[in-house]
């Protein structure tokens, strides 16, 4: 291990073999920081954080930092993040509100300078985000996906596996896996054919998907009976599927459909799982 004279590092921190501190680093009661991980200077992480193995902090970055959140005043950490993450400068990643939920990051995600993820958002595996992206609380950030810099993303919102949301856009809904996207509102401007080719989708699933988004995007039908064609005329396999159960989920608006956004049947509205709140009036 190699800790610069000005790191502050509480007693009770636990941290792995060959772990890297900065000069004035600081590093909370009972954060667990894993093998081979480099903390750059002036780093900060929150009490009770848990960092993975081989991560990379770059100067600045805050890891737990209070929610910013009026109902919860108190510092509580519940920071989890996985294994050969790169945090550049300056990114910030909160603490949760939620104790049994937490803000979780996976696996292999690459934040760039000054981005920003809010208290309990859950970020998965893969995932590329460039500079100044700020997620809203309760954002969840699937497998794979790539978003451009300079842009804000609701709280609450899902951004669907290996999707590609355009910089400068402004995402208040739910954006729906495999799709390109970009705006202010973002809007679904055609397939991540590069994002599908990286999740290892065969040629016959690619084709279906594509299929399945000229269906959705493309003809006069709404959502409802869009996906009944889906359903309907298209081999199904486990991704088809999978962008059929993410879009009969949509709460509010409906991720960018250009044609009758609004035309979506009661039976696909009330598809939302219960016990998940709706973001109107938040």
């Amino acid at each position: 291990m190699s800790h610069h004279p000005t790191a502050i590092i509480d007693s009770s921190a636990a941290l792995g073999e060959s772990v890297e501190v900065g000069p004035f680093a600081v590093i909370g009661a009972g954060a667990q920081i894993g093998d081979q991980t480099l903390l750059g200077a002036h780093v900060s992480i929150g009490d009770g954080t848990v960092i993975g193995s081989q991560c990379r902090l770059h100067t600045g970055a805050i890891l737990g930092g209070p929610p910013q959140h009026r109902s919860h005043p108190e510092h509580r950490s519940g920071v989890r993040i996985g294994d050969r993450n790169e945090f550049r400068e300056y990114v910030t990643i909160h603490g949760a509100t939620d104790p049994e939920g937490g803000t979780v990051i996976g696996d292999d995600n690459y934040l760039m300078a000054y981005s920003h993820a809010g208290h309990d958002v859950h970020i998965g595996n893969g995932v590329t985000i460039a500079n100044m992206v700020q997620l809203g609380g309760h954002v969840i950030v699937e497998d794979g996906v790539v978003i451009g810099g300079i842009l804000g993303v609701h709280q609450f919102v899902r951004i669907g596996k290996f999707a590609m949301v355009g910089g400068l856009s402004r995402v208040t809904q739910d954006i729906p896996p495999f799709m390109l996207t970009e705006g202010a509102p973002a809007r679904v401007m055609g397939l991540n054919r590069h994002g599908m080719r990286r999740a290892g989708l065969d040629a016959d699933t690619q084709q279906a998907i594509k299929q399945a988004y000229r269906l959705i995007y493309r003809s006069k039908l709404n959502l409802g009976e869009a996906l009944e064609q889906v359903r309907r005329t298209l081999p199904m396999s486990d991704a088809l599927q999978y962008l059929i159960d993410f879009l009969s989920r949509l709460q509010n608006g409906h991720a960018g459909r250009q044609n009758d956004p609004m035309g979506v049947p009661v039976a696909v509205r009330e598809a939302q799982p219960a016990g998940v709140p709706s973001r109107r009036g938040e």
